[in-house]
């Protein structure tokens, strides 16, 4: 009978992932550098003024540091959305004499233009609120309050934030990833679920979700490859690479590199070390750079391939599955894949490859 309540107030918790202790006292960090940080540089640009910091700057930071994938943590909305809360919060109080009417007009007014211009950022509801109730201070700001410190205490807390996240690797903030190569959905979409799918899902549904599309789809697309995982498919890259692999060196001579790219009719190949090591990749349309950098004096040095070659390779290993190849080749184009094992290269995957596994696949789903 006691855990009756207990069971109840559950129920009003939310189904919100709870994040690794690391993580989470990452975040805490983050906010506490950013909120110490961009206040004392506002302190010192603005120190002749009382209101040199102001308290909405602790709710963007939450969600700038714990949600920075959160439609409503992105620079638009922190900019725009403080903005039109600071001006609106600034006119209610010079023509609304009630403050109660001023606060709550200035609040619902804010809520309506962040909705039609997209900004809705839940922490200018209280940039109103204190262009109202900031006391004679604030009042004698004028509308300068929306320049400083509104303005002035967002750039520079979005700012650190964007540093901040990129330095532990995430990507804020958030740009809407297209098809790189045409208008027409990706190759995964075509044969999946559709963006217009989930946009005429997100046209029935009236209220507002505290998601974009695109990591919606991002989120669809990856449960369905798990759930493909589960199918009887267990084949692995050392089963379809080829082991007698096309090479060059860092010291060879990029004329020379040209020949074999002539011989062997391939847009790129890998480059090892004299311990079979792969230490990046030479693609065709880089030796076209090169041509056109011939005349430039500040490039005439750049004679091997060490000197313009990629150093930044993806690579698999050979008791991988091929189901962890397909968004590379499908997704981002790639012409092959190097297959690398204690850091030597021991074979690659081109794309026919793939497609003749796949081909394989597709006939013994359809035998079953």
């Amino acid at each position: 009978m006691l855990a009756a309540p207990w069971q109840w107030l559950s129920r009003l918790k939310p189904d919100f992932k709870i994040l690794p202790l690391k993580e989470r006292l990452l975040c805490g960090v983050g906010a506490l550098l950013g909120l110490a940080i961009s206040s004392l540089i506002s302190w010192y640009a603005l120190g002749g003024i009382n209101v040199w910091y102001i308290a909405p700057m602790g709710a963007s930071s939450v969600l700038l540091f714990a949600v920075p994938s959160s439609p409503l943590a992105q620079p638009w909305n922190v900019v725009i959305g403080n903005t039109l809360a600071g001006i609106l919060g600034v006119s209610c109080a010079l023509w609304l004499p009630d403050l109660t009417a001023a606060f709550s007009v200035a609040v619902g007014l804010a809520i309506f233009l962040m909705l039609s211009t997209d900004s809705l950022h839940p922490p200018s509801g209280a940039v109103a609120i204190t262009a109202v109730l900031g006391g004679d201070t604030v009042h004698a700001l004028g509308y300068h309050f929306v320049f400083y410190p509104v303005l002035l205490n967002s750039v520079l807390l979005l700012l650190f934030a964007i540093a901040f996240n990129r330095l532990l690797g995430k990507h804020y903030p958030n740009i809407k990833q297209l098809n790189p190569r045409s208008a027409d959905p990706t190759p995964t979409q075509k044969v999946t679920i559709q963006p217009q799918d989930i946009q005429r899902v997100f046209e029935e549904h009236t209220e507002l979700l505290d998601i974009s599309q695109y990591d919606l789809e991002k989120i669809i697309l990856e449960a369905q490859e798990h759930a493909n995982e589960r199918l009887d498919l267990d084949w692995v890259c050392r089963d379809i690479m080829s082991r007698d692999v096309i090479t060059l060196h860092p010291e060879d001579d990029i004329q020379q590199a040209l020949v074999k790219f002539k011989q062997v009719n391939l847009m790129s190949l890998p480059v090892i070390n004299a311990k079979n090591e792969l230490v990046g990749t030479l693609a065709l349309y880089e030796i076209v750079e090169w041509f056109k950098r011939a005349t430039d004096l500040r490039a005439s040095w750049e004679h091997q391939v060490r000197h313009i070659m990629n150093r930044q390779v993806v690579t698999v290993q050979p008791q991988q599955s091929i189901h962890d190849l397909v968004p590379y080749f499908v997704e981002r184009s790639f012409n092959y894949i190097p297959v690398v094992e204690q850091r030597q290269l021991v074979g690659i995957i081109s794309r026919s490859d793939m497609i003749a596994a796949l081909q394989q696949i597709l006939k013994q789903q359809k035998n079953q």
